[in-house]
């Protein structure tokens, strides 16, 4: 369970002419009882937990991003829960029972934003952080990457790791080129543990 407050923590650099201390300060957050604010980063518990509301719902969907990647086994961390869907309305609809039923509170906006399949929607009101996308960099479409995907553990549909590293290739962001290289070179070893 996530405090509800804790002592504030010096910064871990400072620039110049910054104090290198600051004053402890209780800092209270105010939540409604029952609500814990989403886990810092991605567990394999959210991903049951996400695949099973939507196996429920019979959502079409595909793991992607680094929270795909560490479903097959890429050694690092990452702070929410890619997933790829397709524009449909009807998917949709089911998207949004699965997300209140694992207790995600979903504002109007929110709601149109995925009815209308808008390109990026970031969720950050639910037991978890999730990104729902609809057209991700560097892949051309839903149907061509389901074609290509994975079943992990069998249970988990994951985007394969070429559209998970085309992806983050295409969106030319410093943060996500670094992963590609190390990506790059976890897929050297997912397919030597595959072909073995």
């Amino acid at each position: 369970m996530t405090p509800r407050f804790a002592l504030s923590q010096p910064w871990p650099s400072t620039a110049i002419g910054a104090s290198a201390t600051c004053r402890p300060i209780l800092g209270i957050a105010v939540l409604p009882r029952g609500v814990n604010m989403p886990q810092s980063k991605f567990t394999p518990a959210q991903a049951e937990e996400l695949a099973a509301a939507f196996a429920q719902e019979g959502v079409d969907y595909l793991f992607i991003g680094k929270s795909g990647a560490i479903l097959l086994g890429y050694p690092e961390t990452t702070q929410d829960v890619d997933i790829f869907l397709p524009r449909s309305r009807e998917n949709a609809e089911r998207v949004l029972r699965a997300l209140r039923a694992i207790g995600f509170e979903l504002e109007a906006a929110a709601t149109m934003s995925i009815l209308s399949g808008s390109e990026i929607v970031l969720l950050k009101s639910g037991p978890f952080a999730l990104a729902l996308i609809h057209a991700p960099d560097g892949i051309e479409s839903f149907a061509a990457a389901k074609s290509r995907s994975v079943l992990e553990a069998g249970r988990f549909p994951v985007a394969s790791l070429d559209d998970i590293i085309a992806s983050k290739r295409a969106t030319g962001r410093e943060k996500d080129l670094s992963d590609v290289r190390r990506l790059e070179q976890f897929k050297e070893e997912y397919l030597r543990r595959k072909g073995s």
